[in-house]
């Protein structure tokens, strides 16, 4: 038994080598031959019909059998999207290619189905629509344009009912995409880029309307990972002061590792917001200068604690806790009264 199951492990030790047939050696007539196999033992007959590449495919079935498993396969594939929405490709629709109970994604949502996940016909996604909606999609035609038909629409859950702002001064090397795709899976709506005082990378407009759209990209599938069905928009970036406007926040928090008061002091003032911004200063901080300015157009500053946290995780760390207290990170929604 022990060399049997050897013998198995190593399946493909049974073929012949190049110009060799499988029968070697000579034989008296009506003996059967046996090829040398590894580990210095011969296989037998039947083991030589059961190499790689000498197996027989069976079907699966008669055509009307085929079809019933395909029905009886997309009925489980129904029931599984319906209880387990997050198991489901998710991808991203504009509301204007939908059109009835017809969708058509774009040529990069097409492509990334059918060259990358490899998705037939048949197969059941999720596309959201930017606004709000998941509408659970059977793909028809996978082309230059994949098409689908509408089986189910429902409102998206992973939404907060807090909307957040995170003005984020633009820090050095790849730092950005990670707090874009950190702040995106955390539920912030919009992302606003700001060159500060400190800020160290300095680019041409037509450069930085390149990195907003490359940091777009992240938010873009870091929505998807995350199950959300609107994509935060990332702003081109712009001077501090052009982005210290606060007109529309129940709460504009300036966080600053100088004398501020704690975090947990200044959201105890306040009482469920439906609109927070969240400015963040990039490595070395915010200058003196520019948090009074931004204390004096109405934001409140705030400190993290007695530990200086860096750039990269100051922005999704408040961020978590304003979800936490006044979201849906705890797992129950605040509400007015």
């Amino acid at each position: 038994m022990p060399s049997r199951r050897r013998g198995r492990r190593h399946r493909g030790a049974c073929s012949p080598r190049a110009g060799q047939s499988p029968l070697v050696g000579a034989s008296p007539a009506g003996a059967v031959v046996r090829a040398p196999g590894r580990w210095g033992r011969a296989p037998g007959p039947r083991r030589i019909a059961r190499c790689r590449g000498h197996r027989r495919r069976g079907r699966a079935g008669p055509p009307r059998v085929r079809r019933r498993r395909r029905d009886l396969d997309r009925g489980l594939d129904d029931a599984r999207a319906a209880a387990h929405p997050l198991s489901v490709r998710r991808f991203t629709i504009a509301p204007e290619r939908i059109d009835g109970d017809r969708v058509a994604f774009d040529d990069e949502e097409s492509r990334h189905m059918m060259a990358v996940l490899r998705l037939v016909p048949g197969d059941l996604v999720i596309a959201g629509d930017g606004r709000g909606s998941d509408y659970t999609v059977r793909l028809e035609t996978l082309d230059a344009t994949a098409t689908g038909t509408i089986v189910g629409v429902a409102a998206s859950r992973a939404e907060s009912p807090v909307v957040v702002t995170l003005v984020q001064g633009i820090p050095k090397g790849d730092k950005m995409e990670q707090i874009v795709r950190a702040a995106t899976e955390l539920g912030v709506a919009r992302v606003l880029p700001v060159i500060t005082e400190r800020t160290i990378v300095r680019l041409e407009p037509s450069r930085w309307r390149e990195r907003a759209r490359r940091w777009q990209r992240v938010a873009k599938e870091a929505s998807k990972q995350s199950g959300r069905s609107v994509v935060p928009v990332v702003e081109i970036p712009r001077p501090l002061a052009d982005s210290l406007d606060a007109e529309g926040a129940d709460l504009a928090l300036c966080m600053w590792e100088g004398h501020a008061p704690p975090l947990a002091e200044v959201l105890a003032r306040v009482r469920s917001p439906r609109a927070v911004r969240v400015l963040i200063g990039p490595e070395g901080g915010l200058a003196r200068g520019e948090v009074e300015a931004a204390t004096a157009r109405g934001w409140s500053a705030a400190s993290a604690g007695p530990r200086v946290l860096r750039t990269e995780t100051a922005g999704p760390a408040v961020v978590a806790v304003l979800q936490f207290v006044f979201g849906d990170l705890s797992g129950a929604v605040q509400r007015d009264g």
